[in-house]
């Protein structure tokens, strides 16, 4: 594999192209960047950098290398479909591979400079990139064939991994590899008329199905280091507490235990196997320092939340004069949404391999953020980046866990390593209970509304209040998503409403707290989607309109308007849903896709039962549609947990959660049956992984209330208090 990292800034772009072998085609572009200040809603530029390389081997196997990192979303084959859909791949001989930490070379183009896997920006940031890529290798094969062969390109087509020429005469890229690498990589080669498009926008396979199938497929929890050790953690019962002391005799006792060492993070006990490393873990006796901890209950902070919200706090967005309008409005509503912490609880517990020799360190890991985990690493262990390798694995699942912009686990790992001076390789391993109690949750949201109707049944006016603890603040990201000391995840999808509202006051309060919080799959769109949808739902009804048509009214883009159609369409609105039964719609738009929702629930015995999703998404050009279906219906059974049950709760601050006995993931038999529909649409795509989680609590609120007469404004849902 080869790697770029000094090209001068002088140069506006520089071009390689090498091999690792005579037979080994190996294609990359790197481009300096300054720092964007792009989100992840905003596709990059029309004339970005393909900084990622192509392999095609001797066997004809074409290789991508992927930056992004692949936790169950489908990115590795989105970007192979795009690069392949240019190159005219085979798309059978496919395989893909993991780019190593080279953030020069690896630049995510939303939010670089940064190897970054996150925001649902993947395919934006691919979209010109890997096909532009794909473009030029397809072109440089049909000029090595046209000089081989000494016949004019126009003779020559390629498809399949092959150049062939009118005569029926072909070549392999292979074949063609070598000859190949000597042309100078053309700068602007054509790209494919979407007409033409036989990958794009089609079911094809992913590539990592079957080695996840059969057992192949290789995650941190399979990598073994010689002499290897599994290192499991004591961490403080409380959020801020710190260690006084601590006995390890117990715990030295116990067979395989080799070592106990203390790090900031807690103690951590290191043993030849896991089994044996959670038992002296289990053994160790320590005293906690927990004069600086968080020893409040949920409902304490709430309480708190409700004293810090009656101050001024900091303006998210002003349109016009809703404290003036509110008093003569016709019509008011007053309502208060309260949200717990949520857990990630991926399926792969958090654990990274470490092995340090004292001057150069290896990682390997399901790794999100591998810039932040470089810099974490070179930090604690003192060596230069340049001495650190990071092997990205696949992950089981993250939701925002693996991408700790503080790199938690990966720096209690290197404190390990050091506090072990390099004596062995050292697996850390987090159980289920360490993940679940461990921190780093979506935070507690405290949501204060007023809004008003006018004599038309309009939106006369709307004030709004949020207190909540800042994802961003104190975090590399700051700079580009903190604002005047706004955090524009506390507000995001509310502030920056679609819905046409002239007399609107959004105001944020930071609260603050020892429990460390962090984004979460759909991050602050997780509960303003709900409050949003909740409201203009219940405004719909007090005004005494269609909930669908009053949306209609206030979204002027045509986009929003069409994917709320196609679902109400698809759904049967509007008819009749029958005895102890409700409908309800939602619609809400983040990381630049649109996602609609209608919700069937049943009422019964004072219970509800979410019996069908019918979803519509406009996700622009749906790569691969059978991922996109699979992320929406992914999505709502990964959000229903949280509105039937999931919640960390704080007792005198210790959570009481700890398994999934009692934070239990949505089970296949509470599935409702589930209907997507994609909007046909040839603008460039925008993100899948997270759009589908914030429609749907307010669609099934909405449903219960349409059944009930009872709105939802706590999480999760109760239709008995």
């Amino acid at each position: 594999m080869t790697r770029h990292t000094d090209a001068p800034e002088s140069l506006s772009r520089r071009r390689f192209l090498k091999a690792a072998a005579s037979t080994v085609f190996i294609l990359g572009f790197y481009v300096p960047l300054g720092r964007r200040t792009a989100s992840a809603q905003t596709p990059p530029s029309e004339t970005p950098a393909p900084n990622l390389f192509l392999k095609i081997d001797s066997d004809n196997i074409i290789t991508v290398i992927s930056k992004y990192f692949e936790m169950g979303q489908g990115v590795v084959t989105g970007v192979a479909t795009l690069l392949a859909e240019e190159l005219e791949a085979d798309w059978s001989k496919l395989r893909f591979e993991f780019a190593p930490n080279d953030v020069a070379t690896y630049n995510n183009l939303v939010f670089g400079p940064v190897m970054v896997t996150g925001g649902s920006a993947s395919m934006a940031g691919s979209w010109m990139q890997m096909r532009k890529v794909g473009a030029a290798a397809r072109t440089m094969m049909i000029e090595a064939a046209a000089k081989k062969w000494k016949v004019p390109e126009a003779e020559l087509r390629a498809e399949n991994s092959t150049v062939v020429h009118t005569s029926g005469k072909s070549a392999t890229y292979a074949e063609l590899a070598a000859d190949a690498m000597q042309l100078p990589v053309p700068q602007d080669a054509p790209l494919k008329d979407p007409a033409d498009w036989k990958l794009i926008g089609k079911n094809v396979p992913r590539l990592d199905s079957a080695e996840k199938t059969d057992g192949k497929a290789l995650f941190a929890m399979d990598v073994k280091r010689p002499g290897m050790l599994t290192a499991a953690i004591a961490h403080p019962p409380l959020f801020g507490a710190k260690v006084k002391s601590f006995d390890a005799t117990a715990s030295e006792a116990i067979p395989g235990v080799e070592e106990v060492v203390q790090i900031p993070a807690g103690v951590a006990v290191l043993a030849k196997d896991s089994w044996s490393a959670l038992r002296g873990r289990d053994a160790l006796k320590v005293e906690w320092d927990t004069s600086g901890a968080e020893t409040r209950s949920d409902e304490q902070i709430f309480a708190e939340y409700r004293q810090q919200a009656q101050g001024e706090g900091l303006v998210a967005t002003k349109r016009g004069d809703a404290g003036k309008a509110l008093p003569s409005a016709a019509q008011k509503l007053t309502a208060e949404f309260t949200f717990p912490f949520l857990a990630h609880t991926p399926m792969e517990p958090l654990n990274c391999i470490l092995d340090f020799d004292g001057d150069k360190a290896e990682m390997w890991s399901g790794c999100q953020l591998q810039s932040i985990d470089e810099h974490v690493l070179s930090e604690v262990l003192g060596i230069e980046s340049k001495r650190i390798r990071i092997h990205t694995l696949l992950g089981g699942g993250s939701f925002g866990r693996r991408g700790n912009p503080l790199g938690d686990w990966v720096a209690e790992l290197a404190q390990i390593g050091k506090a072990m001076k390099s004596r062995a390789p050292v697996h850390l391993l987090w159980s289920r209970e360490d993940d679940i109690r461990g921190g780093y949750y979506r935070p507690i949201v405290l949501h204060q509304l007023e809004a008003g109707l006018d004599d038309s049944g309009n939106i006369a006016g709307w004030q709004h209040k949020v207190v909540t603890q800042s994802l961003f603040t104190g975090t590399p990201f700051a700079a580009l998503m903190v604002k005047d000391g706004v955090d524009h995840s506390s507000v995001e999808g509310l502030a920056d409403t679609p819905y046409q509202i002239d007399n609107f006051n959004v105001r944020v309060y930071n609260a603050e707290s020892p429990v460390p919080v962090l984004w979460w799959r759909s991050v602050g769109h997780t509960h303003t989607a709900h409050v949003m949808e909740t409201v203009i739902d219940e405004l719909a009804r007090m005004a005494g309109r269609d909930p669908l048509q009053y949306r209609l009214e206030l979204l002027p883009e045509a986009r929003d308007r069409e994917v709320l159609q196609l679902v109400a369409g698809k759904s049967g609105w509007g008819g009749s849903t029958g005895e102890n039964r409700g409908r309800g719609i939602a619609f809400h738009k983040s990381f630049g896709t649109r996602v609609a929702m209608v919700a069937d629930v049943s009422i019964d015995e004072g219970d509800f039962t979410v019996d069908k999703i019918t979803a519509a998404v406009d996700c622009g050009v749906a790569i691969n549609p059978d991922v996109v279906t699979a992320q929406i219906e992914g999505a709502i059974g990964f959000a229903l947990s949280t509105l039937l049950r999931n919640r960390i709760t704080l007792k005198d601050g210790r959570v009481q959660q700890s398994n999934f006995h009692n934070y239990e993931p949505t089970r296949i038999r509470e599935m409702p049956a589930v209907e997507v529909h994609i909007v046909q649409s040839a603008e460039p795509p925008s993100g899948i992984g997270e759009p589908g989680v914030p429609p749907l609590a307010p669609a099934v609120g909405n449903a219960i209330a349409a059944a009930t007469g009872k709105r939802m404004y706590a999480m999760p849902f109760s239709l008995k208090a």
